[in-house]
């Protein structure tokens, strides 16, 4: 417990109190990728902004140190470079390494993440950190085959309940880094409202979608992955380059598997 609170005084003193979490964050960012960091292109992340934001703000890290371990598993890096890369944004702050709680937070977000990579065994979109459009036409396809199953026999799709809650943020041209910094938000945003046992997809140019149940009210989920996408989108402003008001809404699936798939190519952009 000293050591945590000796580590959160340096920081107290490291910090402006009028420091913005984007100015601490290319701090990071370029001390990590100076130093530690394999691939530049996929270091960025929203639970980057929502530790530098709960450190600036002397709150709790960490709950935001188990959402960046849990993102940086999800997206393959592995556990020496997770720790590592904590470290250098504890330096840049000025205080010799991570309180002990933290590294732990991280530890276990990575871990958990991990777990869940080994079951779905998809390769990952680098922007938004969700699955491509195949993976989850390969998931309707488990759906279909489900439904088609003897003890389902007098049932459809549809009884089964399901549905696909399809999102678009896109709106005119953005460069490269504000792409990926929507799509981030965007895909932080779709796990953390519907979270796991909710396969997922970006479809590319701006589009993504979940596979859902219709078994509960939907408009709950709705609503609230409204308010989490303009959350982040904010946090990262991206705002000016998101979709205003965002399009959420709900597809049944239709008859067959491959009307469904035939459904993903043309909500999809190019």
């Amino acid at each position: 417990m000293t050591t945590n609170s000796g580590s959160n005084n340096a920081l107290s003193g490291a910090v402006p109190t009028d420091a913005l979490p984007a100015t601490l964050r290319e701090r990071w960012r370029d001390e990590s990728v100076g130093s530690v960091w394999l691939r530049p292109s996929d270091w960025y992340h929203p639970a980057v902004d929502a530790l530098a934001l709960a450190l600036l703000t002397s709150g709790d890290p960490a709950g935001a140190a188990t959402e960046l371990g849990h993102a940086r598993g999800y997206d393959g890096v592995g556990i020496g470079e997770t720790l590592d890369d904590l470290a250098c944004l504890y330096r840049t702050l000025g205080a010799a390494e991570p309180p002990l709680a933290v590294l732990r937070a991280l530890c276990e977000g990575w871990a958990d993440a991990q777990a869940g990579a080994i079951v779905v065994g998809a390769a990952l979109d680098p922007e938004s950190g969700l699955p491509s459009k195949q993976y989850l036409a390969l998931r309707l396809g488990e759906t279909y085959r489900d439904a088609s199953l003897p003890t389902q026999r007098a049932r459809t799709v549809a009884d089964l309940g399901h549905h696909l809650v399809l999102i678009d943020v896109a709106t005119g041209d953005v460069d490269p880094f504000t792409r990926a910094a929507r799509s981030a938000a965007v895909g932080a945003a779709m796990t953390v409202t519907y979270g796991d046992g909710h396969p997922m997809a970006t479809l590319g140019g701006g589009v993504f979608a979940v596979l859902a149940r219709a078994d509960e009210d939907p408009h709950p989920p709705l609503e609230a992955l409204h308010a989490e996408i303009a959350r982040r989108c904010e946090l990262l402003e991206v705002r000016a380059s998101t979709r205003q008001p965002v399009r959420v809404w709900i597809e049944p699936l239709p008859s067959t598997h491959e009307q469904a798939v035939r459904m993903l190519d043309r909500v999809a952009r190019p």
